[in-house]
């Protein structure tokens, strides 16, 4: 039997157009970790330039790097310092390696059937439209130097959201971020320093690893094991095939957790993969490992060479268009729904959606679990019954 041959991986014009597609989640939450939680730039950056470039070269496929959500915006919300952040990455690490190495993710997503799925899937396509929605009428504080009246603020990630959606396959994600990039260089006012920023490491004890794994991880835990391992190995299958299958569960919490470690040991930003990054980069024009090389290569650059002036040219980046790829991501995600069939299916999709958004990721997928199998325990006596 001939051995299966590993994907292509091609650095083309939609690979890069595609590449950069994702950023409306990484660079709000990484220009707030550095502003105002006080992390090194080059330390945000790093596990994230590394996850990426391993993720294209183990799954070959455009599969995404992104901040922990959850965690990331606790730890902002809260102030927590460099110390907490790091503890929780590393806490994160080590338990998704534990479950990775174990196997045991690919056998527990066996029993989430299709339409919890997508409820995870249309939760997180929810969420990323109500960030791009804070993005707009809120604004982080990181970006308040930069800031434009509401009202243009919306209109121009509503104009960039509809152009996404009406030309995503003619690269116009790449168009968009390569002018703005260039106005931003162009109109960078403060001196610009070449070089890494510095690193340090994580002062950690019994008390702040107890903070840090009550106030981060828990909170996070579901999210991570709901998304970044089911529901986006779900996604990979749904838009590559029989390809798709190198995208695992477990692999998935491999990879991710040792990026975490790594993001934690040098007080770095704590990342994960994502359903919702997977469809923003596909949609855009990936369809290879090339496209998180080549955002990989990107973030390692910045990282090393300008992560001494990183804070300020990123929060420099234009919300609209940040807003705008988040808000065109999150459509685009939730249309992934339309394979659904059944009236029932579609309801409890929405319902774990809804939920997940408004309450509790982790108290969705348990009721919606309780709800399956007690209907399709109940069928099976019913038609039991009726054989008999």
């Amino acid at each position: 039997m001939a051995a299966r041959k590993d994907p292509p991986i091609r650095f083309d014009r939609a690979e890069f157009a595609g590449a950069v597609a994702d950023l409306g989640v990484l660079v709000p939450i990484a220009v707030a970790l550095i502003v105002t939680n006080g992390l090194s730039a080059t330390a945000v950056l790093l596990p994230a330039g590394l996850l990426y470039i391993a993720a294209g070269l183990i799954y070959r496929l455009p599969v995404p790097v992104q901040p922990l959500k959850a965690f990331g915006a606790i730890a902002i919300a809260q102030g927590l310092g460099s110390n907490e952040i790091a503890a929780g990455a590393l806490l994160m690490g080590g338990v998704f390696v534990v479950l990775g190495a174990s196997g045991l993710l690919n056998r527990v997503a066996k029993i989430f059937p299709l339409p919890i799925i997508r409820g995870v899937q249309l939760s997180v396509g929810l969420l990323f439209c109500q960030l791009a929605w804070k993005l707009t009428t809120a604004p982080p504080p990181a970006f308040t130097d930069h800031l434009q009246p509401t009202w243009w603020l919306v209109g121009g990630a509503v104009a960039v959201t509809l152009a996404g959606l009406l030309l995503h396959r003619l690269s116009v994600a790449l168009v968009l971020v390569t002018l703005t990039i260039l106005a931003v260089g162009l109109g960078f006012q403060r001196p610009l320093l070449l070089g890494p920023s510095p690193i340090e490491f994580p002062e950690l004890s019994f008390q702040v690893f107890t903070a840090a794994a009550i106030a981060l991880v828990l909170p996070q835990l579901p999210l991570t094991f709901a998304n970044s391992c089911l529901a986006t190995a779900d996604v990979a299958r749904t838009y590559f095939g029989s390809a798709g299958e190198r995208v695992q569960p477990s692999r998935l919490a491999m990879t991710l957790g040792f990026a975490n470690l790594l993001a934690g040991s040098i007080c770095g930003m704590p990342v994960c993969h994502g359903a919702g990054g997977m469809t923003a980069h596909y949609s855009f024009g990936s369809r290879t490992g090339g496209t998180p090389i080549i955002l990989g290569i990107a973030l390692l650059a910045l990282a090393i060479v300008f992560g001494a002036s990183l804070a300020s040219l990123l929060a420099s980046f234009p919300l609209q268009i940040l807003a705008g790829l988040l808000a065109i991501a999150g459509i685009l995600h939730i249309g992934l729904l339309r394979d659904l069939r059944h009236p029932v299916h579609w309801a409890l999709a929405i319902a774990v959606g809804v939920t997940g958004l408004l309450s509790n990721l982790a108290i969705a997928l348990v009721g919606a679990l309780v709800v399956w199998w007690a209907a399709e325990a109940f069928t099976r006596r019913r038609a039991s019954s009726e054989a008999g």
